[in-house]
């Protein structure tokens, strides 16, 4: 293979457009995501045992003892971190396929539209039928966003992702400024309405989650749907700036060649990961639980500290797990596997904890989610290179694949690519 340029990180160029093969994949992206997907079973286990609308409040009160532990250092560390990472993937993703059409001359937007396509199917099959925690079908709506920033020139892209975060910061910074400046003019704002409202439709998902039947449940999961589709304000900036992040990291070559990039890498571990550990510890000192529904000027400047601080542990963590990629391979095979496995944890867990299913939801302690969530993760890796020993893609990979292509690629590994 001949070297790899600046303007060329990823691959040789290619005489037609097809989906990777194992030859043709960057392996640290693989096992980036399969630490990102350990990460988000970590962070939504809790979403999987109790209400939704519960879950990523920060340090719920409720708990006690190593529960407590357990729920404060899920929030800290891991709690909006590795989806950050995650989205980082997914945006370099989106410039991998670029490049490669590129080199092979071929019109690159029907093949990423019908991709797009294909995972809001999947995303909204997913959200409504199975688990309204979906986060494929935000990704879906905010990557037609992305075509029209794939020829802006590289260096644009990193300012351009941090702006575009800095957004829902500065949203946070905004209403909490509001609240304070209507307390100063003598009208107050009052949040016991919408926490009032957030009560119920938490006593709401308990009742269609944790006792009614499929049917019930999937009524529940649409008007989630609803209200995750108006967070979109705030979540999608955080989502697609760190897809700009992403991007760049892929077309600059850094995760083609993490050695050329040493130094970046560097700044990140540390000086990005000790600096968002500090401001996270202190937004959780300072103000540690986020109840729901609750609109105080202590909520917004909180948030705001902890967005920031999520950014910047995000790219600590990117930084730490490139650093020890060597030692991380086994996380590779999941990573190749991640939409089917990212899928499995939710049909599993709602099975397990759903009323449809065993019906534990809300009987299983916070440190005991996090035992499970190891172990399910474990079983995951397990599966996933026994998979990959006999075939080339995860399923859901390979039929994610096939709708983006418009033909079915090899599943089962030839003896040449063993």
């Amino acid at each position: 293979m001949a070297p790899r340029t600046p303007g060329s990180p990823v691959t040789n160029a290619i005489p037609a457009l097809q989906p990777l093969t194992t030859a043709d994949r960057i392996t640290v992206m693989d096992i980036l995501r399969g630490a990102a997907l350990f990460g988000i079973l970590l962070m939504n286990i809790e979403a999987f045992t109790g209400p939704l609308d519960l879950s990523f409040t920060g340090v719920d009160p409720h708990w006690h003892g190593i529960d407590y532990l357990a729920d404060a250092l899920v929030y800290v560390f891991v709690q909006g971190k590795f989806f950050l990472l995650f989205s980082l993937l997914f945006g370099a993703g989106f410039a991998v396929m670029a490049q490669r059409a590129q080199g092979a001359g071929r019109d690159f937007t029907p093949i990423y539209l019908r991709r797009s396509v294909a995972l809001l199917l999947i995303g909204a099959c997913h959200a409504l039928l199975v688990w309204s925690g979906d986060i494929l079908l935000v990704y879906a709506l905010l990557s037609f966003l992305l075509l029209g920033t794939r020829r802006w020139p590289l260096s644009m892209l990193p300012a351009m992702g941090a702006l575009v975060y800095a957004f829902a910061v500065g949203l946070s910074l905004l209403f909490a400024l509001l609240v304070w400046a209507a307390a100063r003019g003598g009208s107050p704002l009052d949040s016991a309405g919408s926490m009032r409202a957030a009560q119920e439709v938490i006593e709401a998902q308990r009742l269609a989650y944790g006792q009614g039947s499929w049917a019930q449940a999937n009524v529940q999961r649409l008007a989630d749907l609803r209200h995750m589709i108006g967070g979109i304000l705030i979540t999608g900036p955080e989502i697609f700036g760190m897809f700009l992040i992403g991007a760049w990291f892929a077309r600059s070559g850094a995760l083609a060649d993490p050695m050329r990039f040493a130094p970046l890498y560097a700044r990140l571990r540390w000086i990005a990961m000790p600096v968002g550990v500090v401001l996270m510890l202190a937004s959780a000192a300072w103000h540690p639980y986020l109840a729901p529904g609750e609109f105080t000027v202590q909520t917004g400047l909180s948030y705001a500290l902890a967005a920031v601080a999520s950014l910047l542990m995000a790219l600590g963590y990117l930084g730490w797990i490139v650093h020890a990629r060597h030692a991380l391979g086994w996380l590779a095979a999941p990573g190749r596997m991640a939409l089917t496995h990212y899928l499995l944890q939710s049909l599993l867990c709602t099975w397990l904890f759903f009323g449809y299913g065993l019906g534990l939801f809300e009987q299983l302690p916070r440190a005991w989610q996090l035992v499970f969530a190891v172990a399910l993760f474990a079983l995951q890796v397990g599966i996933s290179h026994r998979w990959l020993a006999r075939f080339g893609h995860g399923p859901m990979e390979w039929l994610w694949r096939a709708m983006t292509y418009l033909q079915w690629p090899p599943l089962r590994r030839t003896p040449q690519a063993r």
